[in-house]
């Protein structure tokens, strides 16, 4: 038996901290949870995302009464880039929360079936994806590759048939 570590880099920073382009995708980001349909948890979650075309795509949480049915606003914004430029680089995406009935004071992370598809589309384009996790009291936590919120990917080449 061997034990191993793995280690997790991030960056924790402020809002303020930031360069102007990751500031401004924060912004979108929180622009973008105001279109959130979010009636049953009154948690509204936004997720912007800079191609490097400069385009920026957003998406916002989705529920629905038969819960499964929702969709994550990160799966919302990455599944569109996948449909609508399917061969256009993901450089970022930022994500921004807010709670309607709490105060959210910790940067909140991506659920596990989110932060797959994040890895899926990292691998896919075989170049990190930066994550920017936007607290509303504009504590940032940045992970500069998906991996770093996922060490143990699900991930094999021999599952995809060509």
């Amino acid at each position: 038996m061997q034990e191993k570590k793995i280690t997790l880099n991030f960056i924790s920073s402020h809002l303020s901290e930031l360069d102007i382009k990751d500031q401004e995708l924060i912004a979108n980001a929180k622009e973008a949870f105001v279109t959130a349909y979010a009636p049953y948890s009154g948690f509204l979650v936004g997720a912007s995302i800079l191609l490097e075309n400069g385009e920026i795509i957003n998406g916002s949480n989705q529920e629905n009464v038969a819960y499964p049915s929702g969709l994550c606003a990160e799966r919302v914004a990455m599944f569109y880039v996948g449909s609508k430029f399917p061969d256009i680089k993901i450089e970022t995406i930022a994500v921004s929360v807010l709670s309607k009935s709490f105060g959210v004071t910790d940067v909140i992370s991506p659920c596990g079936a989110c932060r797959q598809v994040m890895a899926e589309y990292e691998d896919k384009q075989g170049q990190s994806i930066k994550v920017i996790l936007h607290s509303p009291n504009d504590h940032v936590l940045i992970a500069n590759q998906v991996q770093d919120l996922l060490p143990f990917m699900f991930k094999s080449p021999h599952l995809k048939k060509h």
